[in-house]
């Protein structure tokens, strides 16, 4: 008589996949302890000088507003999101009524998205000084 859990098609793959995370885990813990045991535990001041020629490195304000940042994000998102917009169209027939009205929404949403942008000024291009 076989047992329920053992006649499943996908019972081997549900082993391996327990193995694999079981291996990864004690491969993980093993070298842990191991990088912790063996490596060298002293600092000294002239190991952590600065070694290469000339004078030495001070740190430099950043010049580059966070401004231009949030504006590439922006941009990376609603281009990402128009990207979408592109199956629909090749599915329009198919989709009918339905797939219509989600893309109204979805339009809606990102209408919103961009109005919030706006009004945080998040779009807006500041200068430097």
């Amino acid at each position: 008589m076989e047992h329920i859990v053992t006649s499943n098609p996908y019972f081997g793959v549900f082993v391996l996949f327990v193995m694999t995370f079981g291996a990864f885990t004690a491969t993980t813990i093993v070298a842990r302890l191991a990088s912790r045991a063996l490596a060298r535990k002293d600092s000294e001041k002239i190991k952590l000088s600065v070694y290469e020629c000339g004078p030495e490195i001070t740190r430099q304000p950043n010049r580059i507003s966070p401004q231009f940042y949030l504006f590439a994000l922006l941009f990376l998102l609603f281009d990402v999101e128009i990207v979408f917009m592109f199956p629909w169209a090749v599915d329009f027939k198919l989709l009918g009524w339905f797939g219509f009205a989600e893309m109204l929404i979805f339009i809606l949403l990102l209408t919103i998205g961009f109005v919030y942008a706006w009004k945080k000024g998040a779009l807006e291009w500041h200068n430097i000084k």
